[in-house]
């Protein structure tokens, strides 16, 4: 911030001119409250996704392989397997693995199709198919519906051919 209050120190020391104005009080509110909510229900849903995909691939969703492909210990699998048992989306049987219950299947479709939309929306920009995946694994807790309908809605009407013309132009 420059001292007179106005700018912020850019690059190298320079001062640019702050052209945005502070949001209404309600809605950066929202916008708070929405991250906040999105970042306690992120790792839920990873979780139950995650799950959801072992035992589609035929395996046994088992808190071995939860734990190797999240990069966590067993003992963190352990205690989020209580809360997602609590919660109602997982049920346990011992010597068997873990399995979704129907909200548990549910939240785990909602999270995929948000994931997929977003890493579609992100290919079509020309992201690389590997960062768009992994730059999906962590907005798709972040998007709200309306922005995934809009992420949809350009897809649907040509956003990566659109993408792909401009690009070929300015080469």
């Amino acid at each position: 911030m420059t001292p007179d209050g106005n700018g912020r120190s850019g690059p190298e020391g320079h001062t640019t001119a702050r052209t945005d104005a502070m949001p209404d009080p309600d809605m950066q509110c929202a916008g708070f409250r929405q991250a906040r909510l999105a970042r306690k229900t992120a790792l839920i849903e990873d979780y139950v996704e995650l799950i959801d995909d072992l035992l589609h691939e035929g395996q046994e969703a088992r808190q071995v392989d939860i734990a190797a492909r999240l990069g966590v210990s067993q003992p963190t699998v352990a205690k989020m397997l209580v809360r997602l048992e609590a919660d109602g989306l997982v049920t346990r049987r011992p010597y068997r693995g873990i399995f979704l219950t129907e909200a548990g299947h549910d939240m785990a479709g909602q999270s995929r199709e948000r994931h997929h939309t977003v890493e579609r929306f992100l290919r079509a920009l020309g992201v690389s198919e590997v960062n768009a995946r992994i730059d999906a694994e962590g907005m798709e807790h972040y998007v709200g519906t309306e922005t995934l309908d809009a992420f949809r809605h350009a897809l649907d009407a040509g956003l990566a051919d659109f993408v792909r013309s401009r690009l070929k132009k300015t080469d």
